[in-house]
């Protein structure tokens, strides 16, 4: 099950330098958004340079250290790093048997980016046993024939189906990273068994090799950082989406660090300060799970219970209708504003074209309807209190100049809208097939407009767009954007249950 932030085991050695092992997976996990928790299975003597010494302490220490985690805190993902024998390698795989986490990701170190072997000799083929219990596995290389028993691959093809043998005999998924191989082109591709366990598919990702020396610990960030995704998103593609992107600007920027003389280390927090790499649909999915209790709410209003059953009076229907043409008339400039200051011209046009709708569609609903329905004069027409606080609050938006705030606080009357014409029209739908004789629902209208498949799909742009905008946000205005979200979703809920007060 998916977690906001995952709480994420390394089970790996140490590297006194900062740039591999636990240190640069406590690293990624935080880089990721998670909660980082750590095992040692070995203390290295190493640095920018290389490997000088190891040591493994007592697997019965490593023991320890793993039921005093497991038997106090819930583990959401494992990453498993260097175990340097078998003795420890049996440790560990007797405690996923007995603990199995949701995710369990296993970088099998046997060869160092630096080229130096750190696994005993004897413990390959208990390593291999191991296998069976990850989830994913994500050998570089060489270490994929280690694990085959194979020369090492010279061809991005002839590494993908050696991560296919590999998938075939171990039963996990497995990361194909094409970091080892010649040429500007660094694609990574993932072997992975449908749900069902049946046939393996492959998912490449291209990406364009980062000239840099600084490689110190690039599979040790990766695999723990893709654990800590996989936690958050339940999504092995959406997972190495994000955290592909994520080291290619590690690797990018690793030499604002300046350290060592040697293979460097990546900068595992180059992002924006304060945020997190956000897979596609993730930002948007927060604000909506945020705002659950204020959605409940309205679905719970006598508005929408009336609405649905046809005995809404039309006083407050008529009042709800006059009130929605003047917000629209705001909404639409606030939709304007948001074309000026959007980044592409996709989403320009697409907020423009949204204006436009606004004025001309909607508003010919609430027409139709008032001219055959008319209210007593002067009633419904002035500016009511909710519609204005509203429209003042979209103003604000419009007046901060920042894209993102301004996609947010639009989205509601969207999404909203568009979740409560779809329920609506279901059980509108329903009661007709149960009922053939049943006449005419007396605001049909009104549902089909809203459960209308151009107004979803003009709510799932406008949920990929903001949602856009949230991933590459700051911190601050992540908060910003969340904030307005939530405040038109509760302008949402009053400006529904504004006929009961006011018509």
């Amino acid at each position: 099950m998916a977690r906001r932030i995952p709480r994420v085991l390394s089970i790996a050695g140490s590297d006194p330098s900062g740039g591999a092992g636990i240190q640069a997976d406590l690293k990624s996990i935080a880089a990721m958004g998670g909660y980082g928790m750590a095992a040692i299975t070995a203390l290295t003597a190493q640095n920018t340079q290389g490997v000088t010494g190891v040591h493994t302490p007592p697997a019965s220490f490593l023991k320890g250290q793993l039921e005093a985690v497991s038997s106090d805190i819930v583990v959401d993902a494992v990453k498993i790093g260097m175990l340097a024998d078998g003795e420890v390698i049996a440790t560990v795989g007797e405690w996923l048997a007995q603990s199995r986490p949701g995710v369990v990701v296993l970088d099998p170190v046997m060869v160092a980016t630096s080229g130096d072997r750190l696994l005993a000799d004897d413990a390959a083929e208990a390593l291999r046993g191991l296998l069976a219990h990850a989830d994913l596995v994500t050998p570089n290389l060489p270490e994929l024939g280690v694990l085959l028993d194979e020369p090492t691959a010279a061809t991005w093809e002839d590494a993908l189906a050696q991560g296919v043998r590999l998938a075939e005999r171990t039963g996990a998924s497995v990361l194909v990273k094409g970091g080892h191989l010649a040429g500007a082109e660094c694609p990574d591709a993932l072997v992975l068994r449908d749900d069902d366990g049946g046939a393996l598919r492959i998912v490449e990702i291209p990406g364009e090799r980062v000239e840099t020396r600084n490689t110190h610990g690039t599979g040790c960030s990766l695999s723990s950082a893709m654990a800590t995704m996989q936690a958050r998103t339940g999504d092995w593609e959406a997972s190495l989406r994000v955290v592909k992107e994520w080291l290619r600007g590690a690797l990018a920027a690793s030499d604002q660090l300046e350290v060592g003389t040697g293979h460097g280390p990546v900068h595992h927090f180059h992002h924006a300060e304060g945020t997190v790499p956000l897979a596609e649909g993730e930002f948007t999915a927060g604000l909506w799970e945020a705002t659950a209790k204020v959605r409940a709410e309205i679905d719970a209003l006598a508005f929408i219970a009336q609405l649905d059953a046809g005995l809404l009076p039309e006083s407050h229907f008529a009042y709800y209708l006059a009130q929605d043409a003047q917000y629209l008339n705001g909404f639409s400039r606030a939709l304007a504003r948001a074309s000026a200051l959007a980044p592409t011209e996709e989403e320009q046009a697409f907020w423009a074209n949204s204006a436009q709708v606004c004025l001309i569609v909607e508003a010919e609903l609430h027409r139709t309807w008032l001219s055959a329905h008319p209210l007593p004069p002067g009633e419904g027409f002035a500016l009511g209190p909710v519609t204005k606080a509203y429209l003042d609050h979209l103003l604000a938006a419009s007046s901060m100049g920042s894209y993102a705030v301004l996609a947010a606080a639009v989205l509601p009357c969207y999404w909203i809208y568009a979740a409560v014409g779809e329920e609506l029209h279901r059980r509108h739908v329903a009661r007709s097939a149960a009922n053939a004789d049943a006449g005419a629902h007396p605001y049909g209208a009104w549902i089909e407009t809203y459960a209308d498949e151009a107004f979803a799909e003009s709510t799932r742009r406008a949920i990929s767009y903001t949602d856009r905008a949230g991933r590459s946000a700051s911190a601050a205005e992540r908060t910003a954007m969340a904030e307005a979200f939530r405040q038109s979703t509760v302008y949402e809920r009053d400006f529904f249950d504004a006929p009961s007060k006011y018509a």
